[in-house]
C-alpha cells in the first residue's frame, strides 16, 4: 500500500508538472479578422467601349467633360493689371533685342561705307596723277586711267551724299540710347511687380512710356528717320507728357516732404537751367554745325575731284590732274574725320544728355506742383534717386542748393554744375 501511494503521488506530480510546463510554452490564439478586398475592375477593351447596335456607350467619363480655363481665370488672386504688365514687359524684351541688332548692323553700315569710299577716293586720286605723269604717248592706258578716275569719284560723292544724309554713326547712338531706356523701364516694372500692387493706371502709364521711346527712337530710316542736321538742338524728349495741377496748397511735414525739401528741389532744378541744361545746349549747337560743314565740305570736294577728272580726259591739261588728286586727297581726310570721328554721335550724345536734364526738371516740377502730398513720391526717396541721377551723395546736393540760393540773392554766377556724371 505505501508503495502504491508513494507511485500515486509520483504520478500527480508529474501530470501537475506537465502541465505547468504546457500552460508556459502555450501561445494564445489570435482573433480572427476578416479583410474585405475591393474588386478590381478590368479596363475595357476598345471593342467593348464600342456598341456596335447603338454606336457609342452611354457612359462618358466627367473628365472629358471638363473645359481647361484660361490662365487668368484660374488664379484670381492675380490682378488683370499684373497681367497685362507682364506682356508690356515680352514687348520690352523684343525692342530691346531689335534695338541691339539694328545698332550692331548700322554700326556696320558707318565702318563699311567709311572704309570703302575712302578706298575709292583715294584709287581714283592715285589714278589721277598716274594718268596725269604717263605724258601724251600712253594713249589709251591713260584714258582709261582718266575714265576709271572720274568714274570712281562720282560713285564716291554719290555714296557720301547718302551717308551724310543718313549719319550712321548718330543711328548707332540713337540704338544704344534706345536700348538703354528700354532696359531701365524694363527694370522699372520689375521692380513695381516685385514690391507693389499694380494697378490699371500703372499699366496705361506704362504703354504711354513705350509709345513715347518708340516716338522718340523710331527703327525704320524712310519717313520717320530723325532729322540729323536740324536748325539748333533740340533735347530728345523720350516720356510721356503729362499736364501737373498748379495750385496753392498748406504743405505738412507729410510722407517725407517739408519746406525745406521743397526749396532744395526748386534750387536743383535752377541749377540744372542755367549750368548743365544751357551748356549742353551750346555744345551739341557747335557739334551740329561742325557736322554740317563736314558733311557739306566732303561731297562738295569729291565733286569737284569728278570734274577734273572730267576735264583730264577731254583737254589732258596737268591742272585738272592736280586738282583732282589735291580735291581727292582732302575728301578723303575730311570724310575721316567726320565718319571715323563719329561727329554725328557726338551731337547725339550731347542732344540725349540735354533731355536727360529736361526729363529732371519736368519730373521734379510736376512732382512739387502735386496738390496732394499723399500722392506724390516720398520725399526722402525722392531726394536720393535725384541724388543719384545726378552723381552726387544727399549732403553734396544739398550744398550745391545752398550756393545756387546764395548766388542768385547775391547776384554772382554760378560756378558749379549739378551733375557730376556727364
Amino acid at each position: 500500500m505505501a508503495s502504491l501511494h508513494a507511485s500515486n503521488n509520483f504520478l500527480l506530480s508529474s501530470s501537475s508538472a506537465s502541465n505547468q510546463i504546457r500552460a508556459a510554452i502555450s501561445i494564445p490564439k489570435l482573433p480572427s479578422v476578416r479583410f474585405s478586398a475591393p474588386k478590381l475592375r478590368q479596363p475595357k477593351t476598345q471593342s467593348e467601349q464600342l456598341n456596335s447596335k447603338d454606336g457609342f456607350i452611354n457612359t462618358i467619363p466627367i473628365q472629358n467633360n471638363v473645359h481647361s480655363t484660361p490662365l487668368v481665370q484660374q488664379t484670381s488672386s492675380v490682378s488683370m493689371a499684373t497681367f497685362q504688365l507682364y506682356a508690356i514687359l515680352e514687348a520690352i524684351a523684343d525692342r530691346v533685342e531689335m534695338h541691339n541688332n539694328i545698332g550692331e548692323q548700322r554700326d556696320n553700315w558707318n565702318t563699311l561705307l567709311l572704309n570703302s569710299i575712302n578706298m575709292i577716293t583715294l584709287t581714283a586720286a592715285t589714278m589721277a596723277g598716274v594718268a596725269a605723269t604717263t605724258g601724251v604717248g600712253a594713249g589709251v592706258s591713260a584714258m582709261g586711267l582718266k575714265l576709271a578716275s572720274s568714274v570712281m569719284f562720282s560713285a564716291a560723292t554719290g555714296m557720301l551724299v547718302l551717308m551724310n544724309k543718313i549719319q550712321p554713326s548718330q543711328l548707332v547712338e540713337e540704338q544704344r540710347n534706345a536700348t538703354r531706356l528700354f532696359k531701365q523701364l524694363q527694370s522699372q516694372i520689375k521692380t513695381l511687380l516685385a514690391v507693389g500692387s499694380p494697378c490699371q493706371d500703372d499699366v496705361n502709364d506704362a504703354m504711354e512710356k513705350v509709345l513715347a521711346l518708340d516716338k522718340a527712337y523710331p527703327l525704320p530710316l524712310l519717313g520717320v528717320m530723325l532729322e540729323k542736321f536740324p536748325a539748333s538742338l533740340e533735347p530728345a524728349v523720350w516720356w510721356p507728357t503729362k499736364q501737373s495741377p498748379n495750385s496753392n496748397k498748406a504743405l505738412t511735414n507729410n510722407n517725407g516732404w517739408t519746406r525745406e525739401l521743397e526749396m532744395e528741389m526748386r534750387e536743383v532744378v535752377e541749377v540744372i537751367k542755367r549750368k548743365d541744361s544751357e551748356d549742353y545746349e551750346r555744345l551739341g549747337n557747335k557739334a551740329l554745325n561742325m557736322n554740317k560743314v563736314l558733311a557739306t565740305s566732303g561731297p562738295l570736294l569729291t565733286g569737284i575731284a569728278a570734274l577734273g577728272s572730267a576735264f583730264m580726259v577731254s583737254s589732258n591739261s596737268p591742272w585738272a590732274a592736280t586738282v583732282a588728286a589735291v580735291a581727292g586727297a582732302l575728301a578723303s581726310a575730311v570724310n575721316t574725320f567726320e565718319h571715323g570721328g563719329q561727329v554725328g554721335m557726338v551731337f547725339e550724345m550731347y542732344r540725349n544728355n540735354a533731355g536727360f536734364f529736361k526729363l529732371m526738371q519736368e519730373s521734379i516740377e510736376s512732382t512739387l506742383d502735386e496738390c496732394d502730398v499723399e500722392k506724390r513720391e516720398n520725399g526722402e526717396l525722392f531726394e536720393m534717386k535725384v541724388a543719384l541721377q545726378l552723381g552726387r551723395s544727399l549732403s553734396e546736393l544739398r550744398d550745391v542748393a545752398k550756393k545756387s540760393s546764395y548766388s542768385r540773392i547775391e547776384g554772382s554766377p554760378m560756378d558749379e554744375f549739378a551733375s557730376k556724371l556727364f
